[in-house]
């Protein structure tokens, strides 16, 4: 009854409660308690965080130590307004340098790290701490650079490694040309071969890592940079990470490597060298000389496609009267460039290169050289004795020349002797008896029984010269009888001169002295009338395309004569120049052209011809030269009509008939080329039979010309004293002739010496920057690996005159001359120049777009035009034309890759940082930094490999013993 009352009365309440509020009273009660519930559970959590405060404040009061009276003053400080940094910009002490640094300092700062620093914090103490270390390490820097000795970095170790960097590339084109085959890519096998001789050299050390791949060099220079920031900055600067990793970047990505990528590109370099050269003309001849030299394609194409353009625009010119003759020849030039670059182009893509060795010396048209020529030639006579060698003739040549020397030592020395006589000295038996010593030297040596080997040569004349020397006093002309008929023998017989004009060796003594080009070589596969340009080396590849495209009919008539004249002014020289029209007539063609000569042109060709015809020195007459007045016009006039008639003379069938080879001296002549001389007026006069000596001291003398101005006001005072060297050079000849050493001295070399200067480092000598000098020559003309005893010798001799009279004069000048380049004003300058090249007014400089292919390939001929057109002639009379020529294209090629280029440029740096810090062992670092090399690794592997075995056999052989002994 209680359990029904319950459920009876709520049944009641909740009825009457939906009456009375409705069905959705329920939801609302239900809401209304939730807002309750809630409510309580926000105040109770507000009120218990109040009170957890209110506890934590007790217990630190109770339990932690009182606040520091510096951390509120920090906080006043950070609250107050900036004051202005001052900063100390001294750096070397030089405010002319200071000055430019400061700049870079402030521009490098601005554009690396301020640019995005800004955008984090206001506060510039960061920027202050970056720049107070940059400048503290400029301060260490310039205080070490003070303390350095720069001399033999400048004159000795700078020419080392560049002499060093040019043998391992000589070396890497030896042996991909030993290799024969045909590669893909011969630029990227010359790089890896070329770091395969450097390992191979080194021993230590290979760079191929940093200059080949991008990601390493950077590596490497953040290394070096960090390591050189160990050097300079104060231990605390150091330890802060943060501002030593800017720094580091700086250096090594915004400044280093820009410099060295900029350093080690090509065409950069290549605009460098035609800046340098600027003032020196460019050359049609020379330019089309390295046309036909060329082996790359990308050269050829370039020039072409200019070439073509310019034609286009020539045709496109309506012109009339005068300008057109010289539109004409302008097209006919530029038509025979695109057909040589066309031949050219189509021999290199077929891959059949001509041997133009055997095919000039099988064509039979050379240019003959007397005997006696090529005896007073330094040049032309080392071919001779390797001929000689090869036909065991030379003992009759080297007899001839001991001769000669003979006869100079006895003639200086009775001369000397008649000085002293005058002066009251009497030494006549000490002088006449070393005389004697030296005559019986020569004839023990060549003319004696025991001779080996021995002159063969008339019994009886050796035996009248041995009765004269046993009883009468010696004379220079004691062996002159001997002399003319050894003279004679080598003339005559077959064996020697006659067989040395049909032999290879004479075809490139041709190419050495320049005259290995015919006039006659003209003509074409098509049958254009085209004037030939020849090349101003004369070089073996010159004449390919010629020799190739020689007409077979060789009926030509040539006609020519002076059409006008004019006077021309050149860097402040005025002389007159003849325009002649020359017409050239063949079976198949006809072709016209103009040449430009002087009278100086004339008046040499003129004495090149009477010397090799001496029977038109009776037929022609030059007109005479004039010393005043020769600008006046009348007298030009009168000079064109006498010009004239010498040259029909000269043209007259019936005189070409008679002196069938003057038709390749008068093509020469007329061709539509720079005109090159032979020898003046003063060598032609010698006496041709002038020894090899005499020879060699003009040779020294011309030299000596070539030497810069820098150095020249030592040299002109070497006449003064060529009497005593003379004296002096004659003891020497002399106290050889005792000792009769053998005349041909072979020079060994170690080929895997690294250094070109290692042969005289062990020598303490104050002429060793000037010797180091001398022998890069060495490298540059590849005068050791060719064995060329006569210039070895005549690079000797000049070695002796410079150390034996001014060599400390002229090392005195390159000491002054590397002060003056280490002094204030040039580094100052240098840096000026920096800063102007990365921040041109102020601003940074943007990135240089690489410039089109077309323009680099022919930046690339232009650069090896004017370093062929700039090289001195008295170069090419001392070592040869052929060889200058290969020198200085080795050194120019050497410089079209930059991997190679980044290699000289790290090597230098090296050395630099080596001498600066030379107790940092700094090489031992860069070992480590290179060891990572792939190269240097195959290298170990294959002396591991190689050495293995011997090894393991000399183990072998010691156990054996020890059982043995046991």
């Amino acid at each position: 009854q209680t359990s029904l009352s319950i459920w009876g009365w709520g049944s009641l309440g909740l009825v009457l409660f939906l009456v009375t509020f409705g069905p959705f009273a329920i939801f609302y009660f239900a809401f209304y308690i939730l807002c309750f519930v809630g409510g309580g559970f926000v105040v109770t959590l507000l009120f218990g965080k109040s009170n957890s405060e209110k506890y934590l404040e007790q217990c630190e009061h109770s339990f932690l130590p009182c606040t520091s009276v510096g951390i509120s003053k920090c906080i006043e400080e950070m609250k107050r307004e900036a004051r202005p940094i001052k900063i100390d910009r001294r750096l070397t002490g030089a405010n002319i340098i200071d000055e430019p640094l400061q700049q870079v300092i402030q521009f490098s700062l601005r554009d690396y790290v301020q640019y995005w620093y800004y955008t984090l914090s206001d506060d510039e103490s960061f920027l202050l701490e970056i720049r107070q270390a940059l400048q503290y390490a400029l301060v260490q820097f310039s205080a070490r650079s003070k303390e350095t000795d720069w001399q033999p970095y400048f004159t000795t170790r700078l020419v080392d490694d560049f002499g060093t960097h040019l043998r391992v590339f000589r070396k890497a084109q030896q042996r991909i040309a030993e290799k024969g085959d045909q590669m893909k890519d011969q630029a990227e096998e010359l790089v890896d071969t070329f770091f395969e001789v450097e390992v191979e050299m080194e021993k230590e050390v290979c760079r191929d890592l940093v200059c080949t791949s991008p990601k390493d060099e950077e590596g490497f220079l953040r290394d070096l940079c960090e390591v050189l920031l160990y050097i300079l900055l104060p231990p605390g600067d150091f330890q802060n990470k943060i501002m030593r990793y800017f720094v580091r970047e700086i250096l090594s990505r915004g400044i280093l490597l820009p410099l060295i990528n900029q350093l080690s590109d090509p065409d950069y370099i290549n605009q460098y060298v035609i800046w340098m050269i600027r003032d020196s003309n460019c050359n049609y001849e020379a330019f089309m000389n390295i046309i036909k030299l060329s082996d790359n394609i990308g050269e050829l194409e370039a020039v072409k496609d200019k070439a073509s353009e310019e034609l286009q625009y020539l045709r496109s010119l309506d012109t009339a009267g005068d300008d057109i003759n010289t539109i004409k020849n302008q097209i006919n030039s530029l038509l025979y460039v695109i057909k040589v670059c066309d031949s050219r182009i189509q021999r290199l893509q077929s891959g059949k290169e001509i041997d133009t060795v055997k095919l000039a010396a099988n064509f039979g048209k050379l240019c003959t050289v007397p005997l006696d020529h090529i005896l007073v030639d330094n040049v032309a006579l080392q071919f001779f004795m390797d001929y000689m060698q090869q036909t065991g003739g030379q003992a009759h040549l080297f007899f001839w020349m001991t001769v000669e020397g003979y006869r100079v030592t006895a003639q200086q020395q009775l001369e000397v002797l008649q000085s002293r006589q005058k002066d009251g000295k009497h030494q006549t038996n000490q002088t006449k008896g070393l005389l004697r010593a030296a005559a019986f030297g020569v004839y023990e040596q060549y003319l004696s029984e025991k001779a080996s080997p021995r002159v063969n040569i008339d019994d009886n004349l050796v035996a009248k010269l041995a009765e004269t020397l046993n009883h009468e006093d010696p004379t220079p002309e004691i062996f002159d009888d001997i002399q003319r008929k050894v003279y004679e023998l080598m003339l005559r017989d077959e064996r020697f001169y006659p067989s040395f004009k049909q032999n290879v060796l004479y075809v490139r003594m041709l190419a050495e002295l320049d005259m290995l080009k015919d006039p006659s070589f003209r003509g074409s596969d098509d049958g254009e009338g085209e004037s030939f340009n020849g090349s101003p080396t004369g070089s073996i590849n010159l004449s390919l395309d010629d020799l190739s495209n020689v007409p077979s009919d060789e009926t030509v008539q040539l006609h020519a004569y002076i059409s006008d004249t004019g006077v021309c002014n050149d860097h402040g020289k005025t002389y007159a120049l003849y325009a002649i029209t020359v017409h050239r007539r063949n079976a198949n063609s006809e072709e016209m052209w103009k040449t430009y000569r002087r009278y100086s042109d004339f008046h040499d060709f003129h004495m090149r011809i009477t010397e090799q015809f001496e029977n038109l020195a009776n037929i022609l007459k030059l007109p005479g030269k004039k010393t005043f007045n020769n600008m006046d016009r009348e007298f030009l006039e009168k000079r064109k009509k006498d010009l004239n008639a010498y040259l029909q003379l000269l043209l007259n069938p019936e005189v070409m008939k008679a002196s069938p080879t003057l038709a390749h001296y008068v093509y020469d002549f007329l061709e539509n080329k720079a005109y090159s001389k032979g020898k003046g007026d003063f060598a032609r006069k010698m006496d041709t039979f002038v020894n090899p000596l005499r020879n060699s001291m003009r040779n020294v003398s011309n030299a000596v010309k070539s030497i810069p101005d820098s150095l020249a006001e030592g040299m002109t005072k070497m006449s003064d004293n060529m009497g005593k060297m003379s004296e002096r050079l004659g003891q020497d000849i002399k106290q050889s002739f005792f000792k009769v050493p053998p005349l041909m001295q072979k020079t060994y070399s170690d080929p895997d010496h690294c250094r070109v200067a290692a042969p005289i480092d062990d020598n303490v000598d104050d002429n060793i920057p000037l010797r180091v000098m001398l022998l890069l020559m060495d490298e540059v003309f590849d005068l050791k690996e060719r064995n060329q005893w006569l210039r070895r010798n005549i690079k000797n001799l000049l070695q002796q005159l410079i150390r034996a009279t001014y060599g400390d004069t002229i090392n005195r000048k390159i000491v002054d001359h590397v002060d003056w380049m280490t002094s204030p004003e040039q580094v100052a300058d240098a840096v000026k120049r920096f800063r102007d090249a990365f921040w041109p007014n102020g601003i940074l400089a943007e990135t240089v777009p690489r410039r089109d292919k077309a323009i680099r390939m022919r930046t690339r001929v232009a650069g090896k035009t004017k370093l062929l057109e700039v090289m001195p002639d008295e170069l090419k009379h001392i070592i040869g034309a052929e060889t200058t020529r290969k020198g200085i294209l080795r050194v120019f090629e050497m410089f079209q890759h930059s991997q190679l280029n980044k290699r000289m440029v790290y090597v230098f740096l090296e050395r630099f940082l080596e001498t600066l810090f030379p107790q940092n062992k700094f090489p031992e670092l860069f070992n480590k930094l290179h060891s990572r090399s792939k190269q240097m690794q195959r290298y170990k592997q294959r002396l591991h490999s190689t050495q293995a075995p011997s090894l393991q056999k000399s183990l072998l052989v010691s156990h054996i013993r020890l059982l043995m002994h046991l």
